[in-house]
């Protein structure tokens, strides 16, 4: 979730370019073919999410007929897609039945896994993501956030959530000094809080610290709020409905925090000036983003061809990602010091300073 957006795509630098020599006919059809095989296979999750299938064989192996039999389902109908998620590699094949491949459940169905990557199927369906975007392709109109529907807010919830969870607390546990003053209890804000998965992970990592959300769409405040107080933290956590670049916070932070939104800023060097002035001598900003790739190559890998298509919404909110190292010239240009960076995971990576 976010509250503000970032410069225009034309501030990020082009990518470098590769030179290749001429493919032939054969070499080539297989690369539209594995398009077509991915697309089959990511409806193919997408089915198995939404109608329990996956779900059902999580809970014990099952032939396609008991598995029809348990989920009120057609027996031929749940056998055809049995044999496409054998095909896709997400089933394996045990006795006369079927059972989840290794470490499925963990990937597509264990939300408090920071390996998660469920949630990524439900967003990629969801009308913000392709069907806005082609719509709009001769208009080129622009939206935000409170232009999409609740479902779309809960989805990106969802792929947003193991972000926080490998944040908090190994990810803050990578920057230098950081764990120790967690620890002992300090001020801590979250910037584009979204629905809070974060404000109320940190105010229940570190117990002794006092948490501030701040987020500019309304409605995911709302759900902020139920979500801390469901936890039983509203006690140690305010929520602030505010957009990043008019943030002004009363008491100073130790720690500002924004997790995969700092793209989105409308205004990248307000912003960065905004966290600058809330954070008390030596704090530390943290920013948790996807690491766009800034070559061709790096575009073409998997974790590239993901983020790509993730800028098909972010373009629609006038955003793109931004590379890493964009990062390290934002916190210099702004007087940061002690830089660090650390990869969580391809798609996942923290950049971090201090105020002098």
């Amino acid at each position: 979730m976010t509250t503000s957006r970032t410069s225009t795509p034309s501030s990020i630098p082009a990518p470098a370019t590769t030179t290749e020599g001429p493919a032939t006919l054969a070499d080539t059809a297989p690369k539209v073919l594995s398009l077509i095989a991915g697309y089959m296979g990511a409806r193919t999750v997408s089915m198995g999410l939404r109608s329990g299938l996956l779900r059902q064989l999580a809970d014990s192996p099952a032939t396609a007929d008991d598995l029809a039999d348990a989920l009120g389902m057609d027996p031929f109908y749940v056998a055809v897609w049995c044999r496409a998620a054998l095909g896709a590699g997400v089933l394996e094949r045990q006795g006369a039945g079927f059972r989840l491949g290794d470490h499925m459940a963990t990937l597509l169905l264990d939300t408090s896994s920071p390996a998660y990557v469920g949630g990524v199927f439900t967003v990629a369906e969801a009308p913000e993501m392709f069907g806005r975007f082609e719509a709009s392709l001769t208009s080129g109109e622009r939206m935000w956030w409170e232009d999409t529907s609740p479902e779309w807010i809960a989805a990106v919830t969802g792929t947003g959530t193991p972000f926080y969870t490998r944040l908090v607390p190994a990810g803050l546990e990578q920057v230098p000094g950081l764990a120790e003053r967690l620890t002992t209890g300090c001020t801590v804000v979250d910037t584009a809080c979204g629905s809070g998965v974060g404000a109320v992970r940190l105010a229940t990592t570190y117990p002794r610290c006092q948490v501030t959300g701040v987020d500019g769409d309304a409605h995911s405040i709302e759900l902020a709020r139920e979500r801390v107080a469901a936890a039983g933290v509203a006690d140690r956590v305010t929520l602030v409905h505010s957009a990043l670049e008019d943030m002004a916070l009363e008491e100073p932070a130790t720690l500002v925090v924004n997790n995969i939104s700092m793209h989105e800023c409308r205004d990248i060097d307000r912003v960065t000036g905004n966290v600058r002035d809330a954070l008390e001598p030596g704090g530390w900003f943290v920013i948790s983003d996807f690491p766009f790739p800034d070559t061709d190559e790096g575009l073409r890998s998997t974790p590239g061809r993901i983020m790509s298509g993730i800028q098909f919404f972010e373009a629609q909110i006038d955003d793109q990602l931004l590379p890493r190292a964009a990062y390290d010239e934002l916190l210099s240009r702004h007087g940061f010091t002690d830089l660090g960076t650390a990869s969580l995971t391809p798609m996942h990576a923290l950049t971090w300073g201090r105020r002098r």
